[in-house]
């Protein structure tokens, strides 16, 4: 067909025959099909959908429209994890060197922050040195000889993607389930791994606002990922506040080492020790989730873990001294400014207000070029339950962390944020807060 004929074949509710398909993602690839043709055929599976086999297609060339990496050569079985991002998600820090102390190869491509979420790469390279544009052949000799390695997006990964992506985000067709599973997994299938873990976070900080919605993405995810001949898991997870007590790169860095030390906030652990679970499941050295947990839980708290990730910091660039010092490694905001709350029950942590806080104070981007300020953020001592009383005050729950002289009207907007994101009100909950973020494990 002519990209036209394809266009009116979804228009109409047709089904895209496979051939044609992937001659399309080529023209997509090669910039030989124009991008009004394209955004055509992206409105119409906008509405359309896509069968399950012709959205496995779909994202098989997308996948194939560049490299796929070659991880042959490393006898372990290869596991990553991708999450749907959230606000304060750190957890791939951690969790790639405890799965790697395991026994399991976590060969991890990761991406920037973008609006509220965060970004992996930009929490990494708020560690002095720290590259994470390092060539694929060096990437898989890192993978092979510590068990993982952290790395960016090269251009010959997925290159279909960054163009169905910059055309979505300019013709309203970001909210596509298939488009969105297809732009996921496509990245993730061309790393060359057997297995695939999904954090797919639902709330009021997520992409995915409800439960049904991440279910619906799930069964997506999983469709492309076992058409594809790999086993993949994905884990529903709560995202209505932030996870752990940190927003912001530098800030996040810390603490993620305090978990790899074995301690740290209870979510954030919680979240690394169930990811690295089913990942261990997946990688074949653990019989089931629970034993798979216990052996993140033991890595974690008899120092391996620690091991590996500043073997893989050195290894990268960065100053390994960060494992045992990250108070004097890593950069640091000259001012904090602590944003009172008055007294009363926490009945509510808004996610997404909190991570536009930390935003505006430098620690993500509004755009792609935005500069990030490495040690801006919010550090975050309450929780949704707490009972704030007046004699608090001397002991600041919110502190912003920055480097915004008193007058810049970013620090007001910052703070106007950050205060409108904790809801307090004078009567308790009604009931006692979940204490756990995992909703859902979907084998």
């Amino acid at each position: 067909m002519l990209p036209v004929e394809l266009i009116r074949c979804k228009r109409d509710g047709g089904r895209m025959p496979d051939a044609d398909i992937r001659a399309f993602m080529a023209g997509v690839t090669d910039g030989t099909v124009p991008d009004y043709q394209v955004a055509a055929l992206l409105m119409a599976i906008f509405w359309r959908g896509m069968a399950d086999d012709e959205l496995a297609t779909w994202a098989d060339a997308m996948t194939r429209s560049g490299d796929v990496l070659d991880l042959g050569a490393i006898t372990r079985r290869k596991v990553d994890k991708h999450s749907t991002g959230g606000v304060g998600d750190k957890i791939s820090i951690p969790l790639a060197p405890a799965v790697a102390a395991c026994g399991v190869a976590v060969p991890m491509v990761s991406g920037r922050g973008l609006g509220h979420t965060g970004g992996t790469l930009d929490k990494l390279e708020s560690i002095p040195g720290f590259r994470v544009d390092l060539p694929t052949d060096r990437f898989a000799a890192l993978v092979d000889q510590l068990g993982t390695c952290l790395i960016g997006q090269t251009a010959r990964l997925a290159p279909a993607d960054k163009r169905l992506y910059a055309l979505r985000d300019v013709t309203g067709t970001i909210e596509s389930v298939p488009l969105i599973a297809s732009s996921i997994m496509s990245k993730k299938l061309a790393e060359g791994i057997d297995g695939l873990v999904l954090d797919v976070k639902v709330g009021a900080g997520a992409f995915m606002k409800t439960r049904e919605a991440a279910r619906t993405l799930s069964a997506a995810l999983t469709t492309i990922g076992r058409a594809a001949g790999k086993q993949v898991t994905c884990v529903l997870t709560d995202m209505d506040a932030p996870i752990g007590r940190t927003i912001g790169n530098a800030l996040e860095i810390r603490e993620s080492i305090e978990i790899l030390r074995g301690g740290g906030p209870h979510d954030t652990r919680e979240l690394t020790v169930v990811l690295g679970g089913e990942m261990l499941v997946l990688g074949g050295v653990a019989k089931d989730a629970a034993d798979g947990q216990a052996q993140i839980a033991a890595a974690l708290g008899d120092g391996r873990a620690l091991e590996v990730f500043r073997q893989v910091v050195e290894a990268q660039g960065g100053d390994p001294r960060v494992c045992d010092e990250p108070g004097r490694v890593l950069p640091r905001a000259g001012t904090r400014t602590p944003v009172p709350l008055p007294p009363g029950h926490v009945h509510a942590i808004h996610a997404e207000r909190l991570g536009m806080a930390a935003l505006v104070l430098g620690a993500g981007r509004a755009r792609k070029e935005d500069v990030i300020a490495p040690g801006a953020g919010i550090v975050l001592d309450t929780y949704v339950g707490e009972h704030i009383t007046a004699a608090d005050a001397d002991s600041p729950r919110l502190i912003l962390h920055h480097d915004l002289a008193e007058g810049d009207p970013r620090l007001a907007d910052a703070l106007a944020r950050a205060r409108a994101a904790i809801t307090i009100t004078d009567a308790p909950l009604a009931s006692p807060p979940p204490t756990s973020r995992i909703l859902e494990v979907l084998r």
